[in-house]
């Protein structure tokens, strides 16, 4: 961000200072073209980009930088900001501000693209360069949502801002005081930002977009869930907590913050909760679709953009279904075939296994120690396991894992979610995802690597997504279980992870109805009625939601047996994990020209 500083001039200098800029800005604009190197114009187009990315709104710049300061960044006004619209999408009676900043985010993303094109990959040096191509690809799919944006749901029942917002609230640390008062500030905030998704809903749902009723039901009762008992809500506790561990306030200031917190929780946040149940409510009955995307007008564009930038992976929809049908055919038969001649493997699939009387801790102590043949060292990391607060575990994940801040890296933090629904699922494969290797292991070691904050803070969910699923499934042979029960268990969570991507393709861009899916899934095993309308329900509220994991998985693999087959007898795990995790996060096309390349010079 550049300041701009105002000084009295007399008017008598006023042509003399003006011809100067002139000639400043002429010879500064021949200098930066001519006599700084490519590198150095790219390099210092990706830092203000970086700042640009960041500094959106206060969320985004707290949860990416904990002393933005110390980045010469400026703070922004403590707001959760507001949804808007492209022109091209509002109708006549809009409300206003949907369009208040609704060319913002179409400007900066076609500005950054049109900039990315000046720069030419051939003179840039070679560790620019698959920055330029990952930059150039990002934003060009970026650029593909503004035509769509009005199918996108912030109020999806999976992953909604309604049910995630009190988590990022609660995980708001205090770094410095200043934290402090923007936290309070963005409650405030909250109704202003609620009022905005309300016009937003209330276009989609004249433009007739809106949920379903079944899908609203679900929302409302998360709202409810949250307000229902507003004098002992969790956020009270937190927030005391955190003046208490941030150590530099006197009782008496902690005292009158608690006050103001909670008395901030009773008169902006929950009746914007509230106001925004009641505004839903007003709604209900105007979605008429109840089905996939396919079903809205532009919803198979939508979708494809869907697949694009959440998998990383730019093939036609049919072929990666015919991709992922394959692998399930593969993985049943090879199942059928283990379980043919062990038939007391079914009781694996049954019971799972674990590490055997180990808290989550332990768990996780002991993956770090079995890891360590099979991936690069790493430095010393320093953890947190959290639970979900009672409240709100029926509707988050079985766990997540919370990315710290770029400028403090010990602020590492894994919730588990002890939902009554997630209880038979394998701890030890969900801590391995979110955990090491995977989310965990992958961004504390790439942070060490990575020297430019921008990689650090783009978004690629199938290589995330997809190499967490990988490192989950890999985990399962540092098991105390025999190999054909390790295979069985491997196989299983392939094949459902390519059940449920099948079943997002076929709602989404194939028109399958419920009596469609629930047909699927018993052919494949799933036959009560109960967890089939699940999926559905699942799947229709939060469209590709499945597939970064199971198409990212699939990627690595591909690439995993590109790069054994190439390397031959110095193939390694320890070989290729390395590449992959020093790579980074990226989109497969150029994660696979990166592997191509570091081939062609290795072998």
């Amino acid at each position: 961000m550049k300041l701009s500083f105002h000084r009295p001039t007399s008017r008598i200098l006023i042509a003399g200072t003006l011809c100067l800029v002139f000639l400043l800005g002429t010879v500064l604009g021949w200098a930066n073209t001519h006599l700084l190197s490519a590198d150095s114009r790219f390099e210092q187009f990706t830092e203000e980009l970086f700042q640009k990315e960041v500094s959106g709104n206060m969320l985004n710049l707290h949860y990416s930088l904990a002393y933005p300061e110390k980045k010469g960044i400026q703070r922004p006004k403590a707001t959760l900001g507001t949804i808007s619209l492209p022109s091209s999408q509002l109708t006549d009676t809009s409300s206003a501000s949907l369009s208040n900043t609704s060319s913002e985010a179409e400007d900066f993303t076609s500005q950054t693209l049109k900039k990315l094109q000046t720069f030419k990959a051939s003179g840039l040096s070679e560790s620019n360069r698959p920055t330029l191509d990952m930059l150039l690809l990002y934003y060009k799919t970026q650029a593909d949502y503004q035509d769509y944006s009005i199918l996108y749901e912030p109020l999806s029942p999976s992953l909604g801002i309604q049910a995630q917002l009190p988590v990022l609230l609660a995980e708001y640390a205090f770094y410095q005081k200043q934290d402090i008062a923007d936290y309070l500030n963005l409650l405030v905030s909250v109704e202003p930002y609620f009022e905005s998704i309300l016009a937003f809903e209330q276009e989609k749902s004249q433009q007739g977009y809106f949920m379903s009723d079944t899908t609203l039901d679900r929302v409302l009762d998360q709202c409810r869930s949250f307000i229902k008992e507003p004098d002992s809500n969790y956020m009270l506790d937190i927030f005391q907590k955190k003046l208490s561990d941030y150590g530099k306030l006197s009782v008496s200031e902690q005292n009158a913050l608690i006050l103001t917190h909670k008395s901030l929780m009773k008169t902006e946040v929950i009746p914007a909760y509230q106001e925004l149940m009641t505004g839903l409510e007003a709604l209900r009955g105007t979605g008429k679709n109840n089905r996939g995307l396919t079903y809205f007008k532009g919803g198979k564009a939508y979708y494809l953009y869907l697949l694009q930038s959440q998998t990383g992976s730019y093939v036609p929809v049919k072929q990666m279904e015919k991709r992922l049908s394959r692998q399930l055919s593969s993985e049943i038969g090879i199942a059928g075939t283990m379980l043919r001649k062990n038939p007391e493997l079914l009781a694996t699939l049954n019971q799972g296994i674990t590490f055997k009387k180990m808290k989550p801790a332990q768990m996780l102590n002991a993956l770090q120690q079995k890891i360590q043949a099979d991936f690069p060292a790493l430095a010393d990391v320093t953890f947190e396991l959290r639970t979900v607060h009672d409240s709100m575990k029926d509707y988050l994940s079985p766990a997540f894992y919370l990315t710290p801040p770029i400028d403090e890296p010990a602020a590492n933090v894994i919730y588990i979610n002890h939902a009554a629904k997630y209880r038979r699922q394998n701890l030890h494969a969900t801590l391995a995802h979110e955990g090491y290797p995977g989310h965990l292991f992958q961004n504390c070691y790439f942070r060490e690597k990575n020297k430019h904050p921008l990689r650090y803070v783009l978004n690629f969910p199938a290589y995330t997504e997809g190499y967490a699923t990988y490192a989950e499934i890999y985990s399962y042979q540092f098991l105390d279980a025999t190999k054909e029960e390790i295979d069985i268990l491997q196989n299983n969570a392939i094949s459902t992870h390519c059940l449920y991507a099948l079943c997002d393709i076929g709602i989404h861009a194939k028109h399958w109805s419920q009596k469609k899916l629930s047909d699927f899934l018993a052919n494949h095993g799933i036959v009560t009625v109960d967890n089939a309308r699940a999926i559905y329900e699942t799947i229709i509220d939060s469209p590709g939601s499945y597939l970064p994991y199971t198409i990212g998985y699939l990627e690595i693999c591909r690439i995993r047996d590109t790069f054994q087959k190439a390397a031959g007898k110095y193939y390694s795990p320890l070989l290729f994990h390395t590449f992959l995790l020093d790579t980074g996060p990226t989109s497969f096309p150029v994660l696979e020209r990166q592997i191509n390349g570091w081939l062609k010079e290795k072998t």
